[in-house]
């Protein structure tokens, strides 16, 4: 029962919230606030209402819309310039998890004076960083939850900065933002929030606690309930809250206890493929969780009912092996492709994928059984 649990300092949820988010967020971020998203919510104007709140307020506002997704670091030196040309006193992101990643990193950057290079992995980061709230405008990465954040450095590969620093003040929840999500996004976004649950019950970090469990638990029956919903009839509010509050709150879990094999085999496909995150894990998903099942056969057995009700009466290596091709059945529902190869990957690509993937040690420790480099090539190659 030895263990940390690190959280954002407040959460407001309710839809409309954005429209009402001077109230919410400025009393904290102040009277010159840098606002990161990304140039297609700004041109559909999902941003309009948040930003006639600040302007209403008599809060200044710069806009940087420049992020990319899976954000390289070229996106975080040209935020930071314009954080640093505003003298902002707060930070705030509206967007997904590049966006709110991307926020992250400027905080802390702009009142530090840090160099990024120098807070990458864990703990390196020593702050202070400027006020930051974050607004999520998906249901799946948790960013506004977490203390981490990836960015793209190089070509193709992911470097994270972990600390808690980077943990907002103010996370607000408005679904209202992700009616417009179309359904091959809510779907990987959805499985991506699945993933960190799934990953943080059954983390190997020595950090992993019962709230995480409980919050994971809490987290897949959410998305479980809501997820064909939310996915086929995507202006249902009812769906879209559950999604939206499954995410956080599998961010909380994984924030504490940290996910595993799945993210790591999923950042290469990202990085070299330019596959949006959540997909990343969904091809990989459950050949990783075959690779585990042996090692985590009890911890699957547990939550495999949150996610699939009908698997509670069955014995525990039913209800495992349920929850596995539960899984890769709810993706195949879901109209989510199944193989590398349908996202454009070649078989003589998967060793270099497998390299770069042992390169994530700070994901692959904390998975239930040991990988080598020749195990994860035999995940990729069930999953090509």
């Amino acid at each position: 029962m030895t263990f940390r649990f690190n959280t954002v300092r407040a959460i407001v949820s309710g839809p409309g919230t954005s429209t009402r988010l001077a109230e919410i967020v400025g009393p904290v971020l102040g009277a010159r606030v840098l606002l990161v998203t990304d140039a297609g919510l700004r041109q559909i104007g999902l941003l309009d209402p948040a930003l006639a709140s600040l302007e209403a307020a008599g809060i200044r506002v710069a806009i940087f819309d420049g992020v990319a997704a899976d954000p390289p670091e070229a996106n975080i030196h040209a935020a930071l310039a314009v954080a640093e040309a505003h003298a902002a006193t707060g930070v705030l992101a509206i967007g997904g998890g590049s966006p709110m990643d991307v926020a992250k990193i400027v905080a802390l950057l702009a009142r530090s004076g840090e160099a990024l290079p120098e807070i990458y992995g864990l703990d390196r980061a020593k702050g202070p960083r400027l006020p930051l709230a974050l607004v999520p405008t998906t249901a799946g990465t948790g960013s506004e939850a977490t203390p981490i954040a990836i960015v793209t450095t190089g070509e193709a590969e992911k470097k994270g900065v972990v600390s808690p620093l980077l943990l907002p003040d103010i996370a607000v929840l408005d679904a209202d933002l992700t009616l417009g999500l179309p359904p091959a996004v809510t779907a990987a976004t959805g499985l991506d929030a699945m993933v960190h649950a799934i990953e943080a019950y059954t983390s190997a970090s020595p950090n992993n606690n019962p709230i995480s469990r409980g919050l994971a638990r809490q987290a897949l029956t959410l998305l479980g309930a809501h997820i064909r919903q939310a996915t086929f009839v995507g202006r249902d509010a009812t769906a879209r809250e559950g999604m939206l509050l499954g995410s956080l709150l599998a961010g909380q879990a994984f924030a504490n206890a940290p996910v595993a094999a799945v993210h790591a085999l999923a950042y290469p496909i990202g990085g070299h493929y330019h596959v949006p995150h959540g997909l990343s894990n969904a091809l990989v998903l459950p050949h990783v969780l075959r690779f585990n099942r042996e090692a985590a056969l009890s911890a699957y057995a547990e939550i495999a009912p949150d996610l699939f009700p009908a698997l509670a009466p069955l014995p525990a290596p039913e209800r495992a092996q349920g929850l596995i091709e539960g899984l890769a059945a709810l993706s195949r529902e879901l109209g989510l492709p199944q193989r590398l190869r349908e996202v454009g990957i070649a078989a003589e690509a998967l060793p270099r994928l497998a390299r770069d993937a042992m390169k994530q040690t700070r994901l692959l420790v904390n998975n239930p059984r040991p990988l080598t480099e020749a195990d994860i090539l035999a995940i990729y190659t069930a999953a090509h």
